[in-house]
């Protein structure tokens, strides 16, 4: 694919100018080549308040939502204006926030090419950002995720039907919780994307199309079907869309059901049980 020239820039909340400290809050990035102007602030000030106990949190939130709707205004009233190539990151940046305005400053430039400008804005948000703030959230597990299909499928009687199933290649082996025979085998893995990073969402997408790379040769035909979870971050929303392409171009062609359609899922499958059963 090809690449793209971006530059962006962090946006620092200096306590003390005195002192120096300051802790980044936001990352803004700019690629003209496909059109595009982003940008992330922070939504979570543990970090912020443990650094610096004094500081105005209710505040500093309003000043951080006002900057990031006066980004989205400014992509929206510039138009195509916004992509011109002697334009970049900073030159956007400080229009919206000026050089010398308080406790608030920029970065120097940083510059690089991507395939996806919205994945790196995401990928230098939870670096730069996020990367060391405490998480107060719990985070799913897949056994989360698939507690709704199994309790929709209990209320339907026909949960009984499923068992755990093995399917082995030359090149791999992986054991599916939850399956059921009806000609070939149907099997099912809740995949929770509930992560905290960009990284760690693209890997676990990675290892399961691995798995599905390396089941393709099976003897036993078997269908793959991934109920997946989404991030309780949104910030991640992006880098959760991108994983469930790539799982859905996977060898096998699985089909992923997203969380949200689960009682439509289960009923589905409810009807084909018992549609089997009176055969």
């Amino acid at each position: 694919m090809k690449r793209h020239r971006y530059t962006y820039s962090i946006l620092r909340y200096r306590h003390d100018p005195i002192a120096g400290e300051q802790l980044n809050v936001g990352v803004v990035l700019h690629s003209p080549d496909r059109l595009y102007l982003g940008a992330r602030f922070r939504k979570n000030y543990g970090r912020l308040s443990k650094a610096f106990p004094d500081v105005d949190g209710s505040t500093l939130r309003q000043d951080l939502s006002r900057i990031e709707k006066a980004f989205e205004r400014l992509t929206k009233m510039e138009g195509s204006d916004l992509f011109s190539i002697e334009k970049n990151a900073a030159s956007f940046a400080t229009r919206v926030v000026g050089p010398d305005d308080g406790s608030l400053i920029w970065s120097d430039l940083g510059s690089g090419t991507t395939e996806s400008p919205e994945a790196t804005l995401d990928k230098l948000f939870a670096r730069m950002v996020t990367q060391y703030e405490d998480s107060t959230t719990p985070r799913r597990t897949d056994a989360d995720v698939w507690r709704p299909v199994r309790d929709r499928l209990m209320e339907l009687k026909v949960a009984s039907i499923l068992e755990k199933k093995t399917i082995a290649s030359s090149k791999d082996e992986v054991e599916f919780e939850h399956a059921w025979k009806n000609g070939k085998w149907h099997c099912y893995q809740p995949l929770s994307f509930d992560l905290a990073t960009v990284d760690s969402i693209q890997e676990k997408a990675a290892r399961w199309v691995g798995h599905m790379v390396g089941l393709s040769s099976a003897s036993e035909k078997f269908h793959p079907y991934f109920i997946v979870g989404k991030p309780s971050e949104p910030t991640l929303q992006s880098a959760y869309r991108r994983a469930l392409d790539f799982i859905a171009d996977a060898p096998l062609q699985p089909t992923i059901v997203p969380e949200e359609e689960v009682e439509a899922f289960a009923n589905d499958l409810a009807d084909r049980v018992h549609s089997h059963e009176r055969r």
